[in-house]
C-alpha cells in the first residue's frame, strides 16, 4: 500500500493511465488494464487515475521541472477526456463509485464476525474509500448528482466510524498535504489494536 511511497512509482502509474484514458473511457469496462494483464500496475479506473493526478500534483514541489511537465501533460489529458466524452465519463465514475462502496461490505461483515479481523484488512478499504472521495469530488465539479450514492456513503462512514478510532495518519507522511483530515477523516482512524 501507500506507506512505502514513491512519487517516482505514483507518477509512472498516472503517466501510464492517462496514455489508455480515452480509450478506457470509451469501453464498456469498469476495471481496466493500463499495462498489460501481468504487470503490477493498479487497475486503470477513473478513480485510480484522478487519485494519483491529484496527489502528485499537490507534491509537485518534489519533483523536477521535467516530471512536471509530464504530469502537466497527463493533466491536461484527463481533463480533455473529460471534456470530449463527458456522457461516458459520467456513466463510468458514477459506476465505480457504486462498486467501490459496495466492495467494503465484506470488510464490515468481517470486522462483525471478530472486531480484531478489522485492523489486518483495514489497508485496502482506506484506499477503496480514498479513491470514492475522489470520485465525489469530481462529480461534484461535473455537478453529477446521485443521491442513492450519497446515501451508501453516509451509511458506509456510519459503519466505519464505528470499528475506527483516532490514530496516526496511516499513509505515508508525505502525503499529508494531499488528504485533508476533514474530508478524509478514515486516513486518520484505525481500527482498534487490541490485545
Amino acid at each position: 500500500m501507500t506507506t512505502n511511497y514513491r512519487i517516482e512509482r505514483d507518477l509512472f502509474h498516472a503517466l501510464t493511465m492517462s496514455q489508455v484514458f480515452e480509450d478506457y473511457v470509451r469501453s464498456d469496462q469498469l476495471y481496466g488494464y493500463a499495462a498489460g494483464l501481468f504487470s503490477n500496475m493498479p487497475s486503470m479506473t477513473i478513480g485510480s487515475l484522478v487519485m494519483r493526478l491529484r496527489r502528485i500534483d499537490t507534491l509537485r514541489m518534489h519533483m523536477p521541472d521535467s516530471k512536471k511537465k509530464k504530469l502537466d501533460d497527463a493533466l491536461d489529458k484527463y481533463l480533455q477526456v473529460r471534456t470530449d466524452w463527458l456522457y461516458h465519463f459520467e456513466n463510468k465514475i458514477k459506476q465505480e463509485a457504486h462498486s467501490r462502496v459496495d466492495a467494503m461490505k465484506g470488510f464490515f461483515y468481517e470486522c462483525s464476525d471478530n472486531i480484531r479481523n478489522c485492523i489486518g484488512i483495514y489497508k485496502p478499504e482506506m484506499m477503496r474509500r480514498t479513491i470514492v472521495q475522489e470520485l465525489v469530488r469530481e462529480m461534484e465539479i461535473l455537478n453529477i448528482r446521485d443521491g442513492e450514492l450519497i446515501a451508501k456513503i453516509t451509511e458506509t462512514d456510519d459503519k466505519l466510524r464505528r470499528v475506527t478510532e483516532k490514530a496516526d495518519f496511516q499513509w505515508a507522511d508525505i502525503l499529508i498535504p494531499a488528504y485533508d483530515e476533514k474530508e478524509f477523516w478514515w486516513l486518520y482512524n484505525s481500527p482498534p489494536n487490541l490485545p
